[in-house]
């Protein structure tokens, strides 16, 4: 069989070409409208909420090492919950995915040049810096003692802290997502290259396309609620609260509207890039490729109709509940049609435990126990018993931090070569998802339990038969920290000490690995032959180069 292949270095792949180093100086940076450097700055940005909020996490962990007043007061423990949940949601799981990786990759897994308006991306991102702004000035000035849902009549009649500072920080931030899904949308309608229909689109695109229609069509929800939110509360109109004729419940339904499918802008992403993972390192094409492409549509539309099960204590109508009960379990489907062809997808599969994929197979595992558990709470007669203990916040950070999170990091060590140019330690890689696995079941696993025997969540004190699940999970939140903070110095040791990373590290197939690592600053040349994108046979090792290169024998895709 002949094996002819393209360079796997053009020209342009040389360090001094690349988006690295187009141009220099911080001003470079700071009005540049290539999305790569936008998707970097948004990396750090939020990579600094996630650990300010890991940081305010471990401090709450660390006051429930006993049962007792540890370290703060109750109304420090209120503020400190708040801010985790808020810095975490808002500024972190939200974006990452879809504004960090998403602007890097998705122009150059499309085989484009850039997103559809560069302008509108880096007015998205300073929005995103302004709405941290906003809710860092809220940290430093009174605190907020809300709960990151704001839920009234407390947070409009009742706290002290500057609720109206951290809600406009919201809604700031909601814009953001706005410009950034209605970016993404029009990308992928618009610069797809020849040959790349629909159904040759990488999983992770379909993945973000998904999420960017939920973004555009539930964030002005949210918006237009802390609008509402904040004039109750600065002007007593009358909206949520009750002596005004107002109705609080009123205020969950639209919240929930938007935070429900908002829990599926958090999880689509990372479920588009364990797609790639779990292809790209089992060396097979994907297992029921259509049925995962539909599957993300199925996920972004029913996340509009099951709001209510967040409110089955709430005292709506019998009725009411039941259907949202039923609609509720109907998510399940396209979700664990994932789960299978994930699983089907690595039968058989020549699987390669690089750092990527182990933290790929901890999602498969810690996003199914999340995704199982959510059941008990979608179904009538458990979760009345469940509601707003800790079995809630367990199964949450399951689906949010299991899932998301541990998602974002694989792919984060999945792109990080083709970013900076740079391989890392495959070892203290490992290691360090080892620690994220362990530790992160130490945390959480505890909460399942004494959630089911009663222990509610956000109570600064707890009785004795609590202790020991509280210690245990204590523990797992400082290992936890730690693993989570050894993943990040690996990443950034290599950026000083790693070897050069050749154009395609892992032998993918999708466009973003024919181009140099890191991509030159238009990305391609000229534009890229699409394939399969998950053709494993499109592409050969080549020791000469250290790289897997394209098979020259390999016929285009044309239409």
């Amino acid at each position: 069989m002949a094996t002819d292949v393209m360079p796997a270095h053009s020209e342009t792949s040389r360090p001094e070409d690349n988006y690295l180093t187009a141009s220099k100086g911080i001003m470079s940076w700071l009005v540049t409208l290539d999305h790569k450097r936008i998707g970097v700055m948004y990396l750090i940005g939020t990579m600094t909420a996630m650990f300010l909020g890991g940081f305010l996490a471990l401090l709450l962990r660390a006051e429930h090492i006993s049962g007792t007043p540890t370290f703060f007061t109750h109304d420090q423990y209120n503020q400190l919950f708040t801010l985790h949940g808020a810095i975490m949601v808002f500024l972190f799981i939200i974006p990452s995915i879809p504004a960090a990786l998403g602007n890097f990759i998705l122009p150059v897994m499309l085989g484009a040049k850039d997103v559809a308006f560069p302008r509108m991306n880096l007015c998205s991102f300073y929005l995103w810096v302004i709405g941290a702004i906003f809710f860092i000035c809220a940290l430093l000035t009174t605190g907020l003692d809300t709960g990151w849902t704001f839920y009234t009549p407390y947070s409009t009649n009742t706290s002290q802290t500057n609720v109206v500072l951290a809600t406009f920080g919201a809604f700031i931030l909601g814009f953001s997502s706005i410009f950034t899904g209605l970016n993404f949308i029009v990308t992928i309608h618009t610069m797809r290259p020849p040959g790349m229909t629909w159904f040759r689109m990488p999983l992770f695109l379909w993945s973000l396309y998904a999420t960017a229609i939920i973004q555009v069509l539930a964030t002005p929800v949210l918006g237009i609620t802390l609008l509402l939110l904040a004039a109750e509360r600065m002007f007593g109109l009358g909206i949520f609260d009750p002596k005004l004729g107002g109705d609080p419940v009123l205020y969950q339904h639209f919240f929930w509207f938007y935070s429900h499918p908002a829990v599926y802008i958090m999880i689509l992403p990372a479920m588009g890039i364990i797609s790639e993972l779990i292809s790209t390192f089992s060396r097979k094409p994907i297992f029921g490729y259509r049925f995962i492409a539909f599957s993300s549509m199925a996920i972004a539309l029913l996340g509009f109709l099951v709001w209510g099960h967040h409110m089955f204590t709430s005292g709506q109508s019998e009725m009411v509940t039941i259907i949202f009960s039923v609609l509720t379990f109907s998510v399940s489907i396209p979700s664990a049609i994932k789960v299978f062809n994930w699983l089907a997808t690595m039968y058989k599969g020549s699987i390669v435990l690089a750092t990527p994929m182990c933290y790929a197979l901890s999602f498969l595992f810690l996003f199914t126990i999340g995704g199982l558990t959510g059941l008990f709470l979608g179904a009538l007669a458990t979760d009345i018993h469940l509601h707003d203990t800790y079995f809630v916040v367990a199964h949450f950070h399951y689906v949010m931090m299991g899932g998301t999170l541990v998602a974002f990091i694989g792919g984060l060590f999945y792109w990080w070569p083709k970013m900076t140019g740079r391989m890392y330690n495959e070892f203290w890689g490992q290691i360090s998802s080892l620690i994220v696995f362990v530790a992160f079941n130490l945390t959480f696993f505890p909460q399942f339990v004494m959630g089911s025997r009663g222990m509610p969540r956000r109570y600064y004190n707890y009785l004795p038969e609590f202790q020991v699940y509280h210690v245990l999970s204590t523990i797992g939140a400082f290992l936890l920290g730690f693993g989570l903070l050894l993943a990040a110095i690996v990443l950034i040791v290599s950026l000083f000490k790693g070897k050069k990373a050749p154009a395609n590290p892992w032998g993918a197939a999708t466009l973003e690995w024919q181009c140099g690592s890191p991509p030159p600053l238009a990305n391609f040349e000229k534009t890229p032959t699409v394939g399969n994108p998950y053709d494993m046979n499109s592409v050969v090792w080549d020791p000469d180069t250290e790289s897997f290169i394209r098979r020259g024998d390999v016929p285009p895709v044309t239409d």
